[in-house]
């Protein structure tokens, strides 16, 4: 079976290193097999993604040497073009008898919800799933407009990720029911992912880690819709010196710092060093770099990255 891979950035800001290194291991996953890769722009929320930042950040990747197959800014690549395909998907799972409104405030979900084992990630209880009609009107009456939420079952579910080994939730205690559309109208990105990585044929999908823990419910969201999961593989979290996972906030290591002080070379040279891929941190283009990469390289703890 051919592979194919994607990279799916939200253009909500400048990418930074953690999302450089997502963008060139999930690439070295597709071309060291020959595969297909897919660039998929995840511009769901209209008050954080704009075209010119999506722009922004296929010319970054081109600048990388980090290339495509299919996508880009191309219309139906671009998820909010997609709300057809995503309502098709709502519409099967309300069939089902799986969503139901929920019309709880976010201080009233984190009061109503459990802390999650392992993260202290809140866990929604379903305190909205067995509203009658009538109580239903009267929240409506005071104003409340309601998200979806799909129910889960009570069921363990592991999904065995191809670089982290075996992940397990129990998906009613550990997930919990998760929104699939929110409360303005906006397609949640756990609907969105799953019907977009079935509908592309994506069958290889390379993600952080701080991920892991939406695989399981991800992977029952496929099935439930009749398509076959992806196979995942997570790949650890760049870090700073006191353990804090780097993001968008880290304007030190966002893509318009980077690029001044570095070349593409030496930026794709120093990814790979720290991936494990290559042994220094020498300057290297993401071909270069191909026949040398392997998932049991790379780490599986958090990776350290000293100041640039």
């Amino acid at each position: 079976m051919t592979v194919r891979g994607r990279f799916a950035p939200s253009p909500s800001g400048r990418m930074h290193l953690g999302n450089l290194m997502a963008a060139l291991l999930a690439w070295l996953d597709v071309r060291s097999q020959g595969g297909t890769m897919v660039l998929r722009i995840e511009d769901l929320d209209p008050q954080r993604c704009s075209l010119d930042k999506a722009r922004q950040l296929v010319e970054d990747l081109e600048w990388l040497g980090l290339d495509w197959d299919e996508g880009g800014l191309e219309p139906d690549y671009c998820q909010s073009n997609r709300s057809r395909h995503f309502e098709a998907a709502f519409h099967r799972l309300e069939e089902l008898g799986l969503i139901y409104p929920c019309y709880c405030t976010r201080a009233e979900r984190l009061a109503a919800s459990a802390p999650h084992a392992s993260d202290g990630a809140v866990v929604y209880t379903g305190r909205c799933a067995h509203l009658t009609q009538a109580q239903r009107q009267e929240l409506e009456a005071q104003g409340r407009h309601p998200a979806y939420r799909v129910r889960v079952p009570q069921e363990e579910l592991t999904v065995q990720d191809g670089h982290m080994g075996p992940y397990t939730q129990r998906l009613d205690t550990d997930c919990g029911d998760f929104i699939v559309r929110r409360s303005d109208g906006v397609w949640a990105y756990q609907l969105a992912v799953v019907v977009d990585d079935a509908m592309m044929g994506v069958n290889h999908v390379v993600r952080g880690c701080d991920l892991l823990s939406s695989s399981p419910a991800q992977a029952w969201l496929h099935r439930t819709l009749g398509y076959e999961p992806p196979q995942f593989y997570h790949l650890p979290l760049l870090v700073d010196a006191q353990g804090r996972r780097l993001s968008k906030r880290d304007r030190d290591l966002d893509m318009g710092v980077l690029r001044a002080k570095y070349t593409p070379q030496e930026l794709v040279g120093w990814l790979g060093w720290l991936a494990g891929v290559q042994k220094e941190p020498k300057s290297a283009t993401p071909h270069q770099l191909i026949s040398s990469f392997q998932w049991s390289k790379v780490p599986k703890n958090p990776i350290l990255v000293g100041s640039t």
